[in-house]
């Protein structure tokens, strides 16, 4: 069982916008569902556990697939750091879903993949954006969100700050892991107001047929258990897996070193196959 990887492969979202993307399979099996992950807020493709976690979805006999957002402040040249925090600042939810739209485009259409069964994975804020693209995209077949968000508007700066925000038209929040003050532009908040309604996740999960399964673990300390509850609450056809000791990466670091997947991130993957094999 050979596992082919393919790693940085460039992709053109439109004129001017690219974007890297990795790819695992297994070479002697195809065509393969495709799965698509989406990593979240400060996050990058190559964070922590995120390719061992890839590989052994691969390994269970899938096509997968994670990406960087086009504007999450990594470059081509550097995908490992926030080397560009001006595209950081200017990044909106209008662009994450165009940004996936492409990812989903690209390889739906190559020869290893079984377009009849598309899944996407979603961390934290990821798992907001995946619900969005899943509830709209007809090619889209099954949704996971792993910590994922349950509204992106009570994640905006409110009250005063909000108004400060407005004035002075970009607002900081410090990475916690590199330190670096990271810019968000008033743009960002406009764009979201005016597709408000497509990117109401309640909404989205409200109306959504498609199956979702809901992983969370119950020491998250960045969205709390509630936000899954209300997932799954919403959502008619979901599954809701709570992970009792879990934060909210699923015992992984950055960097991470070791070869063998967190327990916990282990039980999250093996749970999605299990899922996606159904």
């Amino acid at each position: 069982m050979k596992l082919t990887t393919q790693k940085n492969q460039l992709i053109t979202v439109r004129e001017g916008i690219q974007l890297l993307a990795d790819s695992y399979h297994i070479t002697d099996q195809q065509p393969l569902p495709l799965v698509v992950f989406c990593h979240g807020y400060k996050g990058f493709k190559d964070w922590g556990a995120w390719e061992l976690a890839m590989q052994a979805m691969a390994k269970a006999g899938l096509f997968v697939v994670k990406f960087n957002f086009s504007h999450n402040g990594t470059t081509l040249e550097n995908p490992l750091e926030f080397d560009d925090l001006e595209a950081f600042g200017r990044n909106t939810y209008s662009q994450e879903q165009e940004d996936l739209k492409a990812v989903l485009d690209y390889f739906s259409s190559r020869d290893e993949v079984d377009r009849s069964q598309i899944a996407l994975i979603g961390h934290s804020r990821g798992g907001g954006t995946v619900l969005v693209q899943g509830s709209e995209n007809p090619m889209v077949t099954k949704i996971i969100t792993w910590a994922g968000v349950a509204d992106f508007k009570r994640r905006f700066p409110q009250g005063q700050r909000f108004e400060k925000w407005k004035e002075e038209g970009v607002f900081y929040s410090v990475n916690g892991r590199t330190q670096q003050n990271m810019p968000h532009y008033f743009s960002f908040y406009e764009d979201f107001e005016r597709h408000e309604r497509q990117f109401d996740i309640q909404n989205c999960a409200q109306h959504l047929k498609k199956p979702l399964l809901i992983i969370q673990g119950m020491a998250d300390e960045a969205v709390p258990v509630k936000e899954a509850e209300w997932l799954h609450l919403w959502a008619k056809n979901s599954e809701l897996y709570l992970l009792e000791e879990a934060d909210h990466v699923f015992g992984a670091r950055h960097p991470w070193h070791k070869k063998e997947l967190p327990l916990d991130l282990f039980k999250v993957v093996s749970q999605t196959v299990a899922f996606l094999r159904k």
